[in-house]
């Protein structure tokens, strides 16, 4: 049994991508050739915006938007700190300070008290200029764009959302990559939408940003080729992986989502009885790139991951150790007790098989053996 079972995909749609790699090699463009602006377009019509600009990964679309909007030394950027690295680490790389906040513990994503009260805290200190936001829609679901959204036209603060587990997702109807001033999303294999290999996106609305990052995905080039008019970074998507994400996109659309969520729901009414199942807002639609449970503690989240093993059901932890405890940044001086809710949910999660192509026998085998405790 695969945690995602991507092969199973490949078989559905082998043709087509078959297809679509075989025309990639016959016309031999092999670096931003036709397939990639065909992609951007169907992405940013599917999100909802005028521009989509991809490039080599979701780390470096991130970045590229934190280079676009000059973020640098003594700069704040205020990021949740239960989230995957690079979310931290861009701000990091681009020599601002990443300001680490809590979670909602229902959620899971980034918590709005906790980002008022680092917000205070940074203007107090005086030390940092406050920056920007980069909240993170994790396991699928957005973050609460609507109040994090107001708090950053309080604070004149840009917002950068992190949906690189998020595409797909929605907020009463508009889709995850379409909020704050800019977004972006990973092509990662794992992702709800991902490529063979690596790849990212990024989506907005501003028509300046839009030609900034497509000058900064090819080495800061101006209109000449070897005219370089700023430092950029060699970001674009190769054209394989793009003729790749063209099937793998339209059966995202077509069945795949809503195969997730049908999935997810088998899982929270056979599973809500006994654990803390996901909880997702009314007024939202998960993709579901995790299903994660909230166990009591580490030694129950554990023992029943031992369990899932003997039976040969993988499973996963997202994420062992919050960002504000990791080892680059024992400097800040962060001890646990810091941002309990991150903390509490490093030691309780357990995140179980989650794909549109789970087999129905293998879901109810998973079902029976957690709710059973592995036994």
């Amino acid at each position: 049994m695969e945690f995602i079972d991507l092969h199973a995909q490949y078989l559905q749609l082998k043709d087509e991508i078959n297809a679509n790699i075989q025309k990639v090699l016959d016309h031999g463009k092999y670096i931003m050739g036709p397939e990639v602006f065909e992609l951007e377009d169907q992405l940013a019509d599917y999100v909802g915006v005028q521009h989509c600009i991809t490039c080599a990964n979701g780390t470096d679309a991130l970045q590229m938007v934190l280079m676009a909007w000059d973020i640098k030394a003594g700069d704040a950027v205020f990021v949740p700190s239960f989230t995957f690295m690079s979310t931290a680490e861009v701000v990091s790389l681009q020599g601002a300070t990443p300001v680490f906040t809590d979670i909602d513990i229902k959620t899971f994503n980034m918590s709005v008290e906790s980002l008022e009260k680092q917000i205070k805290k940074v203007l107090a200190e005086g030390k940092l200029a406050p920056k920007a936001i980069i909240p993170v829609d994790l396991f699928g679901q957005p973050a609460d764009y609507d109040k994090i959204m107001k708090l950053a036209k309080k604070y004149n603060l840009l917002v950068l959302e992190d949906a690189a587990q998020g595409f797909g997702g929605s907020i009463e109807g508009m889709k995850a990559c379409s909020f704050g001033d800019a977004a972006t999303t990973s092509f990662f294999p794992a992702k709800p939408l991902g490529c063979y290999g690596d790849g990212g996106a990024i989506f907005t609305d501003n028509d300046e940003l839009a030609e900034l990052l497509k000058s900064i995905r090819i080495h800061g080039k101006g209109t000449e080729k070897y005219d370089n008019i700023r430092i950029g970074l060699n970001s674009r998507l190769d054209t394989i992986q793009a003729a790749i994400l063209l099937p793998k996109l339209k059966a995202f659309k077509k069945y795949e989502l809503q195969k997730r969520n049908e999935i997810a729901y088998r899982y929270t009414e056979s599973l809500k009885d006994k654990y803390t199942t996901p909880f997702v807002l009314d007024n939202m639609q998960s993709s579901w790139a995790q299903y994660t449970l909230l166990l009591n503690n580490e030694e129950e989240r554990n023992a029943l991951q031992l369990k899932l093993k003997e039976h040969n059901i993988p499973s996963m932890i997202y994420y062992p150790k919050p960002l504000h405890l990791q080892t680059c940044y024992k400097d800040f001086g962060h001890s646990e007790g810091y941002l309990v809710n991150a903390e509490k949910a490093s030691k309780c999660v357990l995140s179980l098989p989650m794909s549109p192509w789970i087999d129905r026998h293998d879901l109810e085998k998973v079902i029976c053996k957690v709710l059973n405790n592995g036994k």
